[in-house]
């Protein structure tokens, strides 16, 4: 009898500031990863967080988790690229987008040329226009460069709106697409709770919901960043659970929907939306994004779906060298 012996699951982590180690702490409760490469310009911070997430693993699931170069991307499943310049009170992500795509610029010529049959996330802000520069900067197919998109905002969105009505946000299925940003597009029109539309939803329980309601949650969704920002100086456990979630999807090749970050073309069917990388639901498997879903949106809806494109675009434009 031959046994087969398989290398364990990699998954290498670009960054590790407040997001790339919460994500790895995250990961490391999840047991997706057996191995877990922390990867940083700033050998000692990485080498510290390495440290007090190993003397995590008694408590958890078993797991190497270790400072290391660029090279130990080599046979990962997945590298997540966290890098980067964060938001300081008052900036936009879009704000960020020169100093960061010199980053991604750096790194991951690196991380293809040393695992160029992986897949690698992009968690980096401005993170559309991050990961077009990424999967120019790469050569791997588009499927296999993500980005974190709008996960976070769709998260925010389900919260909120579960609050509004008083129930599990869970329960409640809608996307923010668009721009991870404050172009983001809230799609009422899709939205539900339990399958039932919102605004029947909101009937049945009592719960007023209209215009104002509806506007005054878009508004949190585009805002939360920043208020989050002010309050505490940076976001990190709700954009390393988005991860988590991202990861598993893919580790487990479970065809999930996700609203991420890819690259737009014109057979997805979005009028006016193309060569942009920006978020809609996908089909999330083992490779990467296998199928680019499209939605049914409103007239109003899908004129805000190509500003928002509009101003990714010209936000890549500053950046293309």
């Amino acid at each position: 009898m031959t046994t087969t012996i398989t290398a364990p699951t990699r998954v290498a982590i670009v960054g590790a500031g407040h997001v790339g180690a919460t994500f790895a702490y995250g990961l490391l409760l999840s047991g997706l990863a057996a191995e877990v490469a922390l990867i940083d310009t700033d050998r000692d911070r990485a080498a510290g967080e390495a440290m007090d997430l190993g003397h995590a693993v008694p408590f958890n699931r078993p797991a190497r988790v270790w400072a290391g170069e660029l090279a130990d991307a080599r046979g990962a499943a997945l590298t997540v690229v966290t890098a980067g310049a964060g938001q300081r009170p008052g900036e936009t992500r879009l704000d960020l987008a020169a100093r960061n795509a010199d980053v991604i610029r750096d790194v991951v010529p690196g991380i293809a040329a040393a695992n160029p049959e992986g897949a690698i996330i992009v968690a980096t802000n401005p993170v559309d226009v991050l990961t077009q520069v990424a999967q120019d900067a790469s050569g791997l197919p588009h499927g296999r460069v993500i980005g974190s998109g709008t996960i976070l905002d769709t998260a925010r969105f389900r919260f909120l709106i579960g609050e509004q009505l008083a129930v599990d946000p869970r329960s409640v299925h809608g996307y923010i697409v668009g721009e991870h940003g404050d172009s983001a597009v809230p799609v009422w029109s899709s939205a539900s709770a339990g399958g039932v539309p919102i605004e029947a939803f909101a009937a049945a329980r009592g719960v007023a919901f209209g215009d104002d309601e509806r506007r005054r949650i878009g508004d949190q969704v585009r805002t939360a960043a920043y208020e989050v920002i002010q309050r505490k100086g940076a976001t990190y456990y709700a954009i390393a659970s988005g991860l988590v979630r991202l990861v598993e999807a893919m580790l487990r090749d479970q065809r999930s929907v996700l609203s991420v970050s890819t690259r737009m073309l014109p057979e997805h069917g979005y009028a006016g939306v193309a060569d942009v990388c920006l978020s809609v639901p996908c089909v999330i498997d083992r490779h990467g994004v296998s199928t680019v879903l499209r939605l049914e949106l409103d007239p109003a809806e899908a004129a805000a779906l190509q500003r928002s494109a509009d101003v990714l675009a010209e936000a890549r434009a500053r950046v293309t060298r």
